[in-house]
Order: C-alpha cells, then sequence, then structure tokens
C-alpha cells in the first residue's frame, strides 16, 4: 500500500522498494551528500504528483528544472573553453549545444538509473513515464539545480564533469574536427518546443543574396506564427540550423517560453 507524507512543504511518496532506489544510491551515484535533502525530494517530483496532491507551486520540479538548465550550460560552456582553447566560438557553441541537448541529459539520466527515483503522479506512472526521455531529461537538470543550491557551483561542476562531458565529449570533437553533423540544432528545437506544448517550429525562407557559388540563405525559425529567431548560412540547411541554434538561445532565456 502506498503512502505520502509532506516534509518541509515538499511532497514525497513512497514507491514499492526496488533494488537501488534509495536517496542515498542516488546520493552516491551523484557523488554528493545533499544537506537539505528535501531539494533532492522536489528534484524527483514531477508535476502530475504534485497536481494529484494540490501542491503544484510548492511540490514540483519545474523551478528547479529552469535553474538548473542554467546552471549545466554555464559550466559545460566553462568546461569546454578550458579544455579546448584551440576551438573558435562556433565549434564550441555546437559542442554545448550537443551536450545540453534534451536527448542527451536524458541519456544522461539514464545512466544514472533516474528513471526508478522519479516520483510521479498514478496517470504518469501508468502511461510510463519513467522512461520517457521528456520526462528524464527535466529531472536530471531538476537535480542539478538542486545540487547548485545545497552546494553550489562546486557541488554541480563534478557530476557536470563526469556524467554529461565526460562520456561524450571527446568523441564530439572528433566529430567536429571530422566534419560530421554532431549539433543537431533542428532536433533540439523541436524536442524543446514539444516539451513546451508549443508545436513544432517552421522554417521559412525569408531571402537570399550572392551567385550561386557565394549564395547567402536567410531562415526563420517560427512556431504557431510567431518568429523565433533569423538564421544565414551558405545553404538552407546551414541557415535553419543557424536559425534553430539561435531560437534555442532565446528560448533558454528568461521569459523566452512566453
Amino acid at each position: 500500500m502506498e503512502s505520502s507524507v509532506k516534509h518541509s512543504g515538499i511532497l514525497t511518496e513512497s514507491l514499492p522498494p526496488r533494488e537501488g532506489d534509495s536517496a542515498e544510491n542516488l546520493e552516491a551515484a551523484l557523488g554528493h551528500r545533499f544537506a537539505q535533502r528535501e531539494l533532492l525530494a522536489r528534484a524527483l517530483t514531477h508535476s502530475s504528483l504534485a497536481y494529484e496532491r494540490g501542491e503544484h507551486e510548492a511540490g514540483d520540479n519545474e523551478r528547479l528544472e529552469f535553474l538548473g538548465d542554467a546552471v549545466v550550460g554555464l559550466l559545460a560552456a566553462e568546461s569546454l573553453y578550458r579544455r579546448y582553447p584551440e576551438l573558435p566560438e562556433g565549434s564550441l557553441t555546437r559542442l554545448r549545444g550537443a551536450l545540453v541537448s534534451r536527448r542527451h541529459l536524458a541519456q544522461v539520466a539514464q545512466g544514472l538509473h533516474l528513471g526508478r527515483h522519479l516520483r510521479l503522479g498514478r496517470g504518469e506512472e501508468r502511461s510510463g513515464g519513467r522512461a520517457k526521455l521528456a520526462l528524464l531529461a527535466d529531472a536530471m537538470e531538476a537535480v542539478i539545480g538542486a545540487l547548485y543550491l545545497d552546494g553550489g557551483l562546486e557541488a554541480a561542476r563534478p557530476v557536470i564533469e563526469a556524467r554529461v562531458l565526460g562520456p561524450s565529449v571527446a568523441l564530439l570533437r572528433e566529430q567536429l574536427l571530422a566534419g560530421e553533423g554532431i549539433g543537431d540544432f533542428k532536433s533540439t528545437l523541436q524536442e524543446m518546443l514539444q516539451a513546451r506544448k508549443q508545436g513544432p517550429p517552421e522554417y521559412c525562407t525569408t531571402g537570399e543574396i550572392g551567385p550561386d557559388h557565394r549564395k547567402q540563405f536567410f531562415v526563420e525559425a517560427r512556431v504557431g506564427g510567431r518568429i523565433l529567431a533569423e538564421g544565414a548560412g551558405q545553404t538552407r540547411k546551414h541557415a535553419e540550423q543557424e536559425a534553430a541554434r539561435q531560437a534555442i538561445e532565446a528560448l533558454r532565456l528568461p521569459g523566452g517560453a512566453e
């Protein structure tokens, strides 16, 4: 029989025990013991459970997700800046985009078995929420936000270095230097908009200049008729990717989802 309790304004719900699902095991995987355990509880609480218990504003992980998004972006950028002094800004941006994408953060969450720790409402539980990539990516950002609040950047940095960058950054750099496409910004933007329930992005070519061998295309990324950003490139595909990249950056700013 399941039971629920409230601790410091945070809703927690006991679930059937599973191997490795204790808070202590998750802390061990993160390499950090929380002084404020309620932060970890909140980071793992999906809005579906908070809504069911009437504790949405105080109890779910959405505010921590917002904070964690900024923290992971900052620390990933700092690490890449220090690791690769030879790379120009554009290459660093592409690497960061791949590392902080929802797809990649969901993979990081899977490596931590974060799904088994999530606190979900009954409907989300029945629909397989523990395996949904969007929920896992959101929870991963929320956990990083909780780490930051509990121990500052020095608590969040080792997790981002070991879990977000460590397994992937060298291969991504090799792909970048080989001229392969690593930062599919269009896919990232679509995932971001889907998560925000804003519909799929559309790309509209607004102009082109120059001779055929030096053509420059201009493309707007739009959603629901609203212009998110404009990008330019030597092909329509490159211009679309640039528009998507700038749209992602705009959406990550405070108020960017509005």
